[in-house]
């Protein structure tokens, strides 16, 4: 370019009729026509002030900066019209609203835990149905019809002409159901959504459970305290430890309540009763009499089983104090479980 023919003033009254006249659909042309970066006027004049006659450089260098400015405020002054902003009813010149992503639910994300331990292990994962009747429910479980549990006071009955109907207590129903089908040895876990009738901070009408069942020759009490160990510290980190305390259930005997080390503190606090102990669930060897119900010969065959409720679990794991913030589906609560 042959800076002896430029002129500072008719180059600025040049642009500034062409930037009064432009509309706004052609503007970003005129930018790039003044500031492109490769081929823009401004670039162009620059370049050409390396050759220039040296006498000539001050004076030129000024003019060059000045109309380069004025060029730069202008096109900053400019805003689009209101009708080109929103051209399809869609505000171009506003920034990106990122997605409001959900997250996995807490009680998702401890069951998927939980399963992927045992499956490694070689567990097979079972379901059964949450309409039981009493045989699957409490009978094969060696819970005879005395049994409080069998009261209409914690068990939904389901209105049947057979009055044989319920809604499962306890996800061990699918434990006969499979046993029915399977011959030892086996290892199976059964998750599943249960009902008892209990609503309180640690307690809902509702809830899930998680049960497993190992049956062979020669299981005893020492492989289920082991195969607990190793499952708390899996959930709860490496420091966990439990203890078992004897206990009594139908169809489990021995029988035991297990508790791991508080997961919140060392020397107790208020969620451990100041015991550094937390409850959290029951185990025990599976009573021979269940093994007569499915048809296995308990001479021959030992096993133990366990129950555990994955709500129990997840509150646990995440420090949630109340049961019911699980079901409220409350944004503020459920966003605290957003990964990323």
């Amino acid at each position: 370019m042959d800076l002896s023919t430029w002129n500072y003033e008719a180059s600025l009254a040049d642009f500034n009729q062409r930037l009064a006249e432009v509309s706004d659909a052609d503007l970003e042309a005129l930018r790039l026509e003044y500031l492109g970066k490769k081929n823009g006027l401004c670039t162009q004049l620059v370049t050409a002030l390396r050759n220039a006659p040296r006498e000539l450089k001050p004076k030129l260098g000024k003019d060059i900066n000045l109309f380069k400015k004025h060029i730069e405020q202008s096109f900053k002054a400019r805003k689009p019209a209101k009708s080109a902003q929103k051209a399809h009813g869609i505000d171009l010149t506003l920034p990106g609203v990122r997605p409001d992503l959900g997250s996995v639910h807490p009680l998702s994300m401890t069951l998927d835990a939980m399963l992927d331990y045992f499956s490694r292990l070689g567990y097979d994962v079972a379901d059964g149905p949450e309409i039981e009747n009493n045989f699957y429910n409490f009978e094969a479980l060696n819970t005879p019809a005395s049994h409080p549990a069998r009261d209409d006071a914690d068990t939904f009955y389901i209105e049947d002409p057979s009055g044989d109907l319920l809604l499962r207590t306890q996800t061990s129903g699918t434990q006969i159901r499979y046993m029915e089908t399977h011959q030892p040895p086996f290892r199976m876990v059964a998750p599943g959504k249960v009902f008892r009738r209990d609503d309180d901070p640690t307690h809902s009408p509702m809830f899930h459970q998680l049960e497993g069942l190992v049956v062979g020759e020669g299981i005893h009490f020492g492989h289920l305290k082991g195969s607990l160990e190793d499952f708390a510290r899996h959930m709860f980190g490496e420091k966990a430890n439990i203890r078992l305390r004897p206990s009594y259930f139908p169809f489990t005997e021995p029988s035991a309540e297990v508790d791991v080390s508080c997961v919140f503190c060392e020397e107790g606090c208020r969620i451990c009763g100041y015991t550094t102990w937390i409850e959290i669930l029951g185990c025990g060897m599976v009573d021979p009499n269940v093994f007569k119900a499915v048809g296995y010969d308990p001479e021959k065959v030992t096993g133990f089983a366990w129950g555990i409720g994955i709500e129990r679990v997840a509150m646990l794991k995440y420090a949630i104090p109340d049961i019911r913030y699980l079901y409220q589906n409350d944004r503020r609560f459920l966003d605290q479980f957003k990964v990323g």
